[in-house]
């Protein structure tokens, strides 16, 4: 079976089929935390702004915050 082991956080990534492994492969590479347990997010929201981006939307029709605070 065809594998990969990733020479940053050493991940090993495993398919029967070979074109599968490769696109597993090239996503994450874009995602790799280059270190087994590292802690980061694409989703990094700083603590400073805790403000709802969306204001319009931040209640729903009868005035209730859609969001818990």
């Amino acid at each position: 079976m065809p594998e990969f082991i990733c020479p940053d956080c050493g991940k090993r990534l495993f398919h029967e089929n070979e074109t599968t492994l490769k696109i597993e492969e090239t996503i994450h590479s874009k995602f790799c935390r280059k270190s087994e347990g590292e802690t980061h997010s694409y989703m990094h929201r700083d603590p400073g702004h805790m403000q709802t981006f969306d204001s319009e939307r931040e209640n729903d029709a009868s005035g209730t915050p859609v969001l818990k605070k």
